[in-house]
């Protein structure tokens, strides 16, 4: 991955940053990070906020773009749209249940062999973790200072599916909380469908 990728890649993964947390994260100059910023601005790729701060001038904070998001993968939006536009036509609302449903129980197959029963909480959660990312969620796991573990989704693959039909990030909870077993809590904290950046999971051991 080239230094421009990297940027984008951070700011996707991390949110946003200023040209120096970037050039700090990269071991580049800030002179440096400024300079890829600015050509990924030009492609559209990125914009920037000045966020104000306590005491001093404004933060600039560099974030990504609709067109910067659409770099990374999204797994045939288009045509999965299509599809969705086609089940419903064809076979109605009832249509649209039996396919959510079928989807649901091939993620849960999926995800079940993937964690097994055995290990404890945080391998499970990692596990989980792990599934995700193979399916592009570009996901990764947070401890949290109160015991809890964060289960975070940078990217969402099937946004384009999920804002047509909010009913798949419905099953997803679901899922998640019948794989990890009762042993914890699930619930969303973040939600990509409702403006934050990211969705993420917030799992308490009970």
């Amino acid at each position: 991955m080239n230094t421009a990728d990297q940027v984008l890649f951070l700011l996707k993964t991390r949110g946003p940053k200023t040209a120096q947390q970037l050039a700090d994260m990269l071991e580049l100059t800030s002179m440096g990070a400024r300079r890829h910023l600015e050509a990924a601005e030009e492609k559209g790729l990125v914009r920037y906020e000045d966020v104000a701060e306590k005491v001093g001038r404004p933060s600039r904070r560099w974030l990504l773009t609709d067109a910067g998001h659409a770099r990374f993968p999204d797994r045939h939006a288009d045509l999965t749209l299509q599809l969705i536009t086609q089940v419903r036509s064809l076979f109605g609302e009832e249509g649209m249940e039996k396919l959510i449903l079928a989807r649901e129980q091939a993620s849960e197959e999926f995800y079940r062999k993937s964690v097994g029963d055995s290990a404890p909480l945080a391998g499970k959660v990692e596990a989980l973790a792990m599934a995700r990312e193979v399916e592009g969620y570009m996901a990764e796991v947070e401890a949290q200072p109160d015991g809890s573990l964060l289960l975070v989704e940078n990217h969402c693959p099937i946004c384009a599916a999920a804002r047509e039909c909010q009913k798949f990030c419905r099953s997803e909870l679901d899922v998640f909380q019948r794989v990890l077993g009762p042993g914890c809590k699930v619930e969303r904290t973040e939600h990509l469908l409702s403006g934050a950046r990211r969705c993420a999971y917030r799992i308490v051991p009970v």
